[in-house]
C-alpha cells in the first residue's frame, strides 16, 4: 500500500498541461476491437484504470504496442477468447463497456461483475436493457454472459440517462443491421469522444451531442487514428485546487466549451477565471464568497447528467466551499454514498452539516488542520481529501493512494511541480 505525505498550507503555483479524458479514454480503448485494423489512439493517460483496459485487450488477444507518450496501438486482428479474467474485471467498473463490443464483433461476451468505486447502488440494468433490445440475451449466474445471433437496430429509450449504458449500445449498435435511435443518451464530452472516434471508423451517428442518438449500422468498421479530448474533470480538480489554496494556476491544453456548467457553480463560490485559447488561468486574487441567490437565500451546487454540474466534482467543489466565505448546499442526486467522505473534513475543523446521504451544507471559511488518519474512498473524494489536506495547517498522511491514481495521471510529480509539499511513500 502507498501513502501521500502532504505538508498543507501552501499556495500553489505554476503550469500544468491537462491529461486526456479519462472517462473518454476507457471507452475508446474497449471500442478498438470492433475493427480487425489497427487503432492508434493519443492522449490516453497512463493512470491505472487505462492500464487495466489494455491489459483486458491483451487478455482477449489483442497486440497492444505503446505508439509514443500517452499513445497506443492496438490491433485486434484477432479475439481468441470473449471471456474478462475476474482479476481485472473486479479492478474496474469500466471492464462492463466491453459486453457491446464482445458481442457485435464476437456475438459473445463472459464477465465477472466489474469492481470500482463503492459510491452507493451503480445500477447495470440500464446496460442489459439496452443489449437485449438490440437482440441479445443475458444470463447471469455469478457472471455475466452476453450472447447474440445476429444484432439489430431499434428504437431504444434508456430509462436512465447512464454514460456506459449509452457507450455499449453505441458500440453494439454500429455494427447492428438496420437503424438504431437511442433516446435519453447521455451526452457528455467523453460520450460524444466516443462517437467521434467510431464515425472515424467508418460509423455513422447522427445527433452527436445530443440527448437523441441515430445510428446506421454498417458491415464493418476500419482502423484509424484518434486524439482524446481534454479531462475536464481533472481541470476542474486543479481549478478548486488553486481556489482553495490561495494560488493560482495556468492549465494549457482546455476546451473552453466544455467548462461552461463547471463555469457557473464555482461562479456561486467567487470563483472566476479567464481563457486564451486553449490555456485557462486561474489567478491568486478571487472574491472567495458565496453569492446568494435572490433575497440573499442560500444557493446550492447540484449535480445533473449533462449539461448539468457533473457529479464528479461535488467532492471537490464541497472541500473548496470550505474556504469561502457564506454557506452553500451541496446536494449530490446521483450517488447515495458519495457524500459520506465530508466525516473526514469534518475531522479536519470543517463546518459541515451532513443532513442526510446526498445534501451537505457547508460554512466558511474554516481553518482545516492536517490529519494523519485520512484514507481515499474513491477516485474524486480521494483527489479532495488530497485538496483539503493541501489547504490545511500541518500535515496529513492519506492511505489507499491507489484510489486516487486510478484517476489522476503523475499526481504527486505534476502537484510538486506546482509548489506543492507531498510526498508519495510505499508501504510493505
Amino acid at each position: 500500500m502507498s501513502e501521500y505525505h502532504i505538508e498543507g498550507g501552501f499556495p500553489i503555483k505554476g503550469t500544468i498541461k491537462v491529461s486526456g479524458n479519462k472517462n473518454a479514454a476507457l471507452p475508446c480503448i474497449a471500442a478498438s476491437i470492433l475493427t480487425s485494423e489497427p487503432v492508434t489512439l493519443h492522449n490516453i493517460p497512463d493512470i491505472a484504470d487505462t492500464g487495466v483496459m489494455l491489459e483486458i485487450l491483451k487478455a482477449l488477444g489483442a497486440s497492444v504496442k505503446s505508439a509514443g507518450k500517452n499513445s497506443w496501438t492496438i490491433h485486434a486482428k484477432d479475439i481468441k477468447q470473449n471471456d474478462i479474467p475476474p482479476e481485472l474485471s473486479k479492478k474496474i467498473r469500466a471492464s462492463i463497456l466491453f459486453a457491446g463490443p464482445l458481442l457485435a464483433r464476437c456475438g459473445k461476451a463472459v464477465m465477472p461483475p466489474p469492481g470500482g468505486d463503492v459510491i452507493g447502488r451503480r445500477r447495470l440494468d440500464t446496460h442489459f436493457l439496452a443489449l437485449t433490445e438490440l437482440g441479445a440475451r443475458v444470463n447471469i449466474d455469478g457472471r455475466f454472459t452476453f450472447t447474440a445471433n445476429k444484432l439489430a437496430g431499434t428504437d431504444l429509450f434508456l430509462d436512465e440517462a447512464s454514460v456506459t449504458a449509452t457507450e455499449n449500445a453505441l458500440m453494439a449498435a454500429v455494427l447492428a443491421k438496420g437503424k438504431t435511435i437511442i433516446t435519453n443518451a447521455a451526452c457528455e464530452p467523453h460520450v460524444q469522444d466516443v462517437c467521434r472516434m467510431l464515425n472515424s471508423m467508418g460509423a455513422k451517428i447522427s445527433g452527436v451531442g445530443s440527448n437523441i442518438l441515430t445510428i446506421e449500422g454498417v458491415k464493418e468498421l476500419k482502423g484509424c487514428e484518434f486524439r482524446i479530448g481534454a479531462d475536464f474533470m481533472e481541470i476542474g480538480s486543479f481549478i478548486g485546487l488553486a481556489a482553495a489554496t490561495k494560488g493560482s494556476i495556468e492549465i494549457e491544453g482546455v476546451k473552453d466549451c466544455d467548462l461552461r456548467p463547471i463555469k457557473l457553480s464555482f461562479g456561486k463560490l467567487g470563483i472566476h477565471w479567464e481563457t486564451d485559447g486553449d490555456i485557462l488561468r486561474v489567478p491568486a486574487a478571487q472574491e472567495m464568497q458565496i453569492n446568494t441567490d435572490l433575497g440573499g437565500m442560500i444557493p446550492k451546487i447540484d449535480d445533473a447528467p449533462w449539461p448539468g454540474f457533473p457529479p464528479d466534482l461535488t467532492s471537490i467543489m464541497t472541500v473548496v466551499a470550505t474556504q469561502v466565505k457564506g454557506t452553500v448546499l451541496i446536494h449530490e442526486k446521483m450517488f447515495e454514498s458519495r457524500m459520506f467522505f465530508v466525516d473526514k473534513l469534518i475531522g479536519m475543523g470543517a463546518r459541515i452539516t451532513l443532513c442526510d446521504p446526498h445534501r451537505a451544507v457547508v460554512s466558511g471559511p474554516c481553518l482545516l488542520h492536517g490529519d494523519e488518519e485520512l484514507s481515499s474512498p474513491d477516485v474524486r473524494a480521494g483527489m479532495a481529501i488530497v485538496i483539503a489536506a493541501l489547504c490545511a495547517r500541518g500535515n496529513s498522511i492519506i492511505r489507499n493512494v491507489y484510489q486516487v491514481e486510478r484517476g489522476y495521471e503523475r499526481l504527486t510529480e505534476r502537484l510538486k511541480s506546482l509548489g506543492a509539499q507531498i510526498k508519495r511513500v510505499d508501504r510493505c
